[in-house]
């Protein structure tokens, strides 16, 4: 029997729902509470309550479950030595958005050789944000389609929405229900507007079309998400300088939206060359010391090792080397983050982050 629907689909199976995959891999109730605590860490942050500089951290992709956590160990000891004066969120995204065609992220094809096993890879990446909230990381995330955020999403701290998707009104109004702070990155050309409007309605009350936890189809309702936030990533050229920020906060004032702005120290703002993302942080730094209050955090793309690699066919990639956008390694990390604790030192003086860390 003939048939119009379907034509172009080449298969379909049946995927376990959030609420089977969650409830293998549940978080436990002291995880729970770390992601609450670290949330609201964020929540002063954007709001100005507290002086401390949000910094997230971590590689590109995720594609070696292994080494990542081995990242997160090593990203955690560092957080504990630095937290009076600055907040590291981990950088754990498991999905790419790509231009044309490539790897999709570890959740799509989790054995890299495009066999598309997404279940395999929703609980690999579930068990592995669970393993680094339980070392007492937050996570910070990429939320590309909305159907995955219910695997994910209640081990997520900060999720950002990337600079394709921020004009999307499917994904503004996933961002209105999301229950953590979300980042709208500015758009690919680097203009302000887009992702203003995005946090706007982000901001705002919504209906739209999902899936339930036990896999149906349901309708949700939003109250809005007051802590949506601006993330610039540069376009055509950087944009994170002072006049940068000076006319973004005249935008977002207009808007009427709170400025808290995050500064993407990758992509545009470094020319896509990861090694100039240290360029980017100081000048980021030398604002905060000029007195802007308005930079309320920055992103770093990190790995172990330095560099980008390209997956070939039939050989494994190496695990601490991305396979996506290039990172800086593991020394570099380390030296720009204790950098940046002392340069918060210098220009707040000691005694202005006691409150943040004292019970």
């Amino acid at each position: 029997m003939k048939s119009s629907n379907n034509i172009n689909i080449a298969s379909r199976s049946v995927l376990s729902s959030p609420g089977a995959i969650r409830s293998e891999l549940p978080l436990s109730l002291d995880a729970v509470m770390k992601v609450m605590d670290s949330r609201q860490e964020i929540c002063d942050i954007l709001d100005g309550k507290s002086k401390r500089l949000m910094m997230i951290v971590g590689p590109c992709s995720i594609h070696n479950p292994d080494s990542a956590i081995e990242y997160a160990e090593r990203l955690r000891a560092l957080s504990e030595e630095v937290k009076e004066r600055i907040l590291i969120v981990m950088r754990v995204y498991f999905e790419k958005p790509r231009t044309t065609l490539g790897w999709k992220g570890l959740i799509y094809d989790p054995d890299l050789n495009a066999s598309y096993n997404i279940e395999k890879g929703i609980f690999i990446a579930r068990r592995l944000m669970l393993k680094i909230v339980d070392l007492g990381l937050p996570v910070a995330t990429e939320m590309l389609d909305p159907i995955i955020a219910q695997y994910i999403a209640d081990a997520v701290s900060w999720a950002a929405i990337g600079a394709r998707t921020t004009e999307a009104q499917t994904h503004r109004q996933l961002g209105s229900g999301l229950s953590m702070p979300v980042g709208f990155k500015n758009a690919t050309d680097g203009s302000f507007q887009i992702a203003i409007d995005a946090i706007s309605t982000a901001r705002s009350e919504h209906s739209f079309i999902g899936v339930l936890e036990d896999g149906h189809v349901g309708v949700f309702r939003t109250r809005g998400n007051p802590y949506a936030d601006i993330v610039l990533r540069g376009g055509g050229g950087p944009n994170y300088g002072a006049e940068h920020i000076a006319f973004l906060k005249v935008a977002m004032k207009k808007a009427k939206i709170p400025p808290a702005i995050i500064v993407d120290c990758s992509h545009a703002n470094s020319g896509k060359d990861y090694r100039k993302q240290g360029i980017v942080l100081r000048d980021v730094l030398s604002q905060i010391a000029d007195g802007e209050t308005a930079l309320a955090g920055v992103m770093l793309e990190s790995n172990l090792q330095p560099g980008a690699q390209k997956i070939k066919p039939g050989e494994k990639p190496d695990p601490c080397i991305s396979i996506t956008d290039g990172c800086v390694g593991w020394e570099e990390t380390e030296e720009l983050i204790r950098m940046s604790y002392d340069r918060l030192g210098e220009i707040y003086g000691r005694d202005a982050f006691k409150t943040n860390t004292e019970e």
